[in-house]
């Protein structure tokens, strides 16, 4: 599967990454403050689990950060 993560172009093996959960922990993302969209929609971390990733779908995750 062919997807855009964080404007880049990702090669996802099918059987391995099907949720955004899935591609977090393939991917290292382990901050805890994270902004997830797929093709712009906005998914909350509840949905991690269930929302699904497909092919040539557009998938931006953000690192929150706050300081002073």
């Amino acid at each position: 599967m062919k997807i855009i993560l964080n404007n880049n172009i990702e090669i996802l093996d099918e059987n391995k990454v099907r949720t955004i959960r899935d591609l977090l922990e393939l991917k290292n993302f382990s901050f805890k403050l994270l902004v997830v969209k797929i093709n712009g929609r906005l998914i909350p971390k509840i949905d991690y689990d269930v929302a699904t990733i497909h092919d040539g779908d557009d998938v931006m995750i953000l690192h929150l950060m706050s300081g002073g």
